[in-house]
């Protein structure tokens, strides 16, 4: 589902240009459950925008289901996005003028795809808010706000799904339910999961753990992940 092959990224500072992720080449299989860790500043929420086209490459390549992420211009991406890619950020980015129900119709209705009302109400009654579709983001708790934004990320079945600290802004309660809901809807749809986390809970339940450390990326092969490393 996804491949990479020396990809870096490089900005430009006032004191030159800096190299944000050294060459990291490493591949998601579909379905698969990957959590990228780290401190930080390590560049692990830079990786996950490459990844989802939100940002450009300086170098190397990615290939999302097949197609040339790097290859592509924004409006490309942005269609292969709406295609193929689901993301979840930790901010919850929801359109405080549109209710819970319109938030999650957005990306149906932008898709094209049939009766996005329905499928919206659907997915709703899924993360337990039926009963709140019709507030706005202000009016709704911050659990609630992040389950609206994962049903909206879901909504038209991406086939990989980019979550950055989806349990970030949430207390112990709230995080929990997010957890379970992620990997429900992972194993619903066999929808390939990439999240960024501080959790080292959330992250010990995804099938793999990808630590990035300085714009390096290494692959924990133990329980243990200071006794056995792999660079990827």
């Amino acid at each position: 589902m996804i491949k990479t092959q020396q990809v870096i990224k490089k900005v430009t500072t006032s004191e030159g240009e800096l190299q944000i992720l050294q060459p990291i080449s490493f591949d998601v299989k579909a379905g698969e459950t990957i959590a990228i860790v780290g401190a930080s500043g390590s560049g692990k929420s830079t990786l996950l925008g490459l990844l989802a086209g939100l940002d450009q490459v300086s170098g190397g390549e990615i290939y999302l289901d097949g197609e040339a992420l790097h290859k592509m211009n924004e409006e490309q991406r942005a269609q292969l996005r709406g295609a193929k890619v689901g993301f979840i950020f930790q901010s919850f980015m929801l359109v405080q003028s549109l209710t819970a129900l319109e938030n999650v119709m957005l990306p149906a209705e932008i898709a094209g795809l049939d009766n996005p009302k329905q499928k919206a109400l659907t997915i709703l009654e899924q993360v337990g808010l039926a009963h709140r579709a019709h507030h706005y983001p202000n009016q709704l708790s911050g659990g609630e706000q992040q389950r609206v934004a994962i049903a909206r990320a879901f909504i038209s079945r991406p086939k990989i799904l980019f979550a950055d600290e989806p349990t970030g802004n949430l207390d112990a309660a709230n995080s929990e339910r997010v957890e379970k809901l992620l990997f429900e809807l992972n194993r619903e749809a066999n929808t390939t999961l990439v999240l960024v986390t501080h959790d080292d809970e959330l992250a010990g339940k995804c099938q793999r753990q990808l630590r990035m450390q300085a714009g390096e990326l290494t692959e924990v092969t133990a329980v243990d992940d200071s006794s056995a490393r792999k660079a990827v």
